[in-house]
């Protein structure tokens, strides 16, 4: 737990490995990432799930303890809104990611419903949030909570400024990392990241900043989501797709 909390305040970006199963997370420690975190998002799609809590949560426990066991660097688990109604529900479920070894969690303040994404309002975010933090310090549950926050990823109006205004309401939390997906903008990441002490941070994206860049802003942490997997199995289509033209496997020997 405290390597994973001191890779967000070394001088070096914290480049996160996001997986979906064993065979992912096993590549990137390999490749010498010094953490993971699941993408919800992948590991839905691999279980014929779209985001969004579908998947129960015995399902992703599943997944989420096979990499576990199958690792030596930290893992940290998005969990979405938390999979749970009530705030005793998700508690338990971080108290029982956290047994087996997660490091920390990702949850956000936006939620799905009947297929379309909403941002929580301030008011519901810390209603709902304030009980969930508060059990788990009650609890002794010892895990990095990096809250996940939308006003970019939805493109509402004014996204710095609302997204300035959850940053006091996760401070008030007491997280101990804000994630903003989809921010791209060097003068919307240095307001940001100015804003607070609380550490950054941004997820790849077409015209995200180079990784000097972003560290030069002050920004702690970068993740994939689930553009890795996507690209792999856009991959995977093309092979397919020659083999079944060439009518030959010669595609994927060359």
């Amino acid at each position: 737990m405290q390597i994973f909390r001191d890779l967000h305040t070394n001088d070096d970006l914290l480049l996160v490995g996001n997986v979906w199963n064993v065979q992912s997370a096993k590549i990137y420690e390999q490749l010498g990432y010094k953490a993971l975190a699941t993408s919800s998002s992948a590991v839905a799609n691999s279980l014929g799930y779209q985001d969004g809590e579908e998947m129960s949560f015995d399902e992703y426990y599943y997944i989420v303890e096979r990499i576990i066991k199958s690792v030596k660097i930290p893992l940290s688990v998005d969990l979405e809104g938390g999979y749970g109604n009530t705030s005793d529900q998700v508690i338990s479920n971080i108290s029982k990611l956290a047994a087996i070894g997660v490091v920390g969690i990702n949850i956000e303040d936006s939620v799905v419903i009947d297929g379309a994404r909403r941002l929580l309002t301030q008011e519901e975010l810390y209603e709902k949030f304030q009980p969930i933090m508060a059990g788990l310090k009650e609890k002794h549950i010892e895990i990095f909570v990096n809250f996940r926050t939308d006003p970019f990823l939805l493109g509402i109006e004014n996204p710095v400024e609302e997204t300035l205004q959850r940053i006091t309401i996760f401070e008030k939390l007491g997280v101990d990392g804000i994630f903003v997906p989809c921010i791209t903008s060097e003068n919307d990441i240095k307001t940001i990241v100015n804003a607070t002490e609380t550490p950054v941070n941004v997820m790849c994206m077409p015209d995200l900043p180079n990784f000097e860049i972003l560290k030069n802003l002050g920004v702690k942490r970068i993740s994939s989501g689930n553009f890795l997997n996507g690209y792999i199995y856009n991959r995977l289509e093309d092979a397919g797709r020659e083999v079944l033209a060439k009518q030959s496997f010669s595609p994927i020997f060359m």
